[in-house]
């Protein structure tokens, strides 16, 4: 399936989001879109590092939304 990850931050005063990142891709399913957007989530070269993301379908609904834990997919990726 099409989906499209929103990717941005969040500032804690007003709850107000600034888009940093948009991105369109392919995944299986809803876990498998999670797994393609934490991926991106490191690797694209966005303006900051996101806090949250989106994950929508092609026709916009929502499949995901949630916090990006950064430590957490550091700590994955340090692992043998």
């Amino acid at each position: 399936m099409k989906i499209v990850i929103e990717f941005y931050r969040t500032r804690n005063a007003d709850d107000a989001h600034a888009i940093v990142g948009r991105e369109t891709k392919e995944a299986a399913n809803t876990d498998d879109a999670i797994e393609v957007a934490r991926q991106l989530s490191q690797t694209l070269d966005m303006p900051q590092r996101p806090d949250a993301m989106t994950i929508t379908d092609a026709n916009g609904a929502t499949l995901y939304c949630g916090v990006i834990n950064a430590e957490a997919a550091n700590d994955e990726r340090l692992q043998p």
